[in-house]
């Protein structure tokens, strides 16, 4: 995993503190696509929805990739954003489009390296190669690397083009999804990277402890809610998705995430395969991406690359979240 400075391509891992934990950095690029190019959030605009007009650059293996291929298959824009999938291989040159490793190969340019996206953007570009990244094709440039924003964007940007009505972040549940995201996002989506990446015994057992503490909380209120944020089926249930569908296959072992199995969960096991037999979802799931990812590119953690058979999981059977209330998706008017 390395970065740019100045441009130039430099191959380093991660950076820790003094103190071994895990420190991720912020995403740079943070403009904002609406229906008609006004201002979003951030305060910039001049980004308007149009069909054609934005590329999406992911790996099947990021969990924060995921979660904009999740959005993209539920709110119908497979037809208006195209996408290109680097390889599941990271080695010395970072997210490459080499096609012995899985990738589809870089569908604008035909670059053979992520960070040269990046330069495409700024020449100068100084931080860490991420994906996913929303490219615009139009005025050349990054729209955004931020998982979190991009999935927003799709939610509602694009309503006017393709009239599909599902709302994952609808303004009457807009305080708690926050407040939800905001206690997950620490302790479990980024918990496992901090235990997993931890260079002190301390840094790994808080993270550990937080994660498993916050995982306790989630199978507590699985018991009593069909989704997080009750009977409506949120951004924050995918959010939480995309990690846990990694979870027993990679972090437990991988990561030494290992009190407990996803699957030992008997709450979050049933919302798990509730979500990935959810129309559309299972397609965007790809284990040999996820699998291959990470046992055979952190060679800091598995120097052999050796890449394990198992675990056998079964997302496809039946799970009970019958027995409580669910709406299922909030309905735009």
């Amino acid at each position: 995993m390395g970065l740019l400075v100045e441009g130039q391509w430099q191959d380093q891992w991660y950076d820790t503190a003094k103190d071994g934990r895990f420190k991720r950095e912020s995403a740079q690029r943070r403009n904002w696509i609406t229906a008609d190019g006004a201002a979003g959030p951030s305060g910039v605009g001049g980004f308007p929805a149009q069909a054609d007009r934005y590329h999406l650059y992911v790996s099947l293996a990021c969990p924060w990739a995921h979660r904009t291929l999740v959005l993209r298959q539920l709110k119908g824009l497979q037809g208006l954003i195209d996408v290109s999938v680097v390889s599941w291989l990271m080695g010395e040159d970072g997210w490459t489009f080499d096609s012995n490793y899985g990738s589809s190969g870089d569908q604008l340019d035909q670059f053979s390296y992520m960070h040269q996206r990046y330069t495409a953007d700024d020449p100068n570009y100084s931080g860490r190669v991420t994906v996913p990244l929303l490219w615009d094709k139009q005025r050349q440039c990054i729209v955004s690397n931020e998982s979190a924003e991009i999935i927003r964007m799709f939610n509602s940007a694009f309503d006017g083009l393709t009239g599909n009505p599902l709302d994952f972040y609808p303004e009457l549940l807009r305080g708690e999804v926050d407040a939800l995201n905001q206690r997950i996002y620490p302790a479990v989506n980024n918990g496992v990277y901090r235990a997993g990446f931890a260079t002190s015994q301390a840094a790994y057992e808080e993270a550990f402890a937080e994660l498993f503490d916050e995982l306790d909380t989630l199978e507590k209120q699985l018991g009593e809610r069909r989704y997080l944020a009750g009977e409506y089926l949120t951004e924050a249930d995918w959010r939480l998705f995309t990690t846990l569908i990694r979870f027993d296959a990679v972090y437990y072992g991988h990561f030494k995430c290992n009190l407990r199995r996803i699957e030992d969960y008997p709450n979050l096991s049933n919302w798990l395969r509730e979500l990935y037999q959810w129309p559309g979802v299972a397609e965007t799931v790809d284990f040999e991406h996820i699998k291959s990812h990470y046992y055979a590119s952190h060679r800091t953690i598995n120097p052999t690359g050796i890449v394990p058979q198992g675990p056998a999981l079964d997302l496809g059977r039946s799970h009970d979240r019958q027995r409580l209330t669910g709406k299922g998706i909030w309905q735009k008017p």
